[in-house]
């Protein structure tokens, strides 16, 4: 089976899908979730420098082409923190 590549927003490490978080722009609606759905994505290394440098460059709004609400980086620390 072939291997989905995905690249981070942040520090540009390719790899597989399975080794990023995935964020996503719900098509009509522009809300923002962590949730398997259909809609535009943008992933990220499960790691404290990657989010501390998408937050402070506002990559994740680039890459979704929406505001990115201050509690979609919260909940990602959080689950940051809930992994180590």
């Amino acid at each position: 089976m072939k291997i989905n590549y995905r690249r981070c927003i942040s520090c540009k490490k390719t790899a597989s899908k399975e080794e990023f978080w995935r964020v996503v722009r719900i098509p009509n609606s522009h809300e923002i979730t962590l949730a398997q759905v259909i809609g535009r994505s943008a992933y990220i290394c499960p790691n404290s420098d990657c989010l501390q440098k998408a937050r402070r460059k506002n990559l994740l709004k680039r890459a979704l082409r929406v505001m990115v609400p201050a509690q979609i980086y919260d909940l990602l620390l959080k689950r940051l923190a809930a992994e180590i």
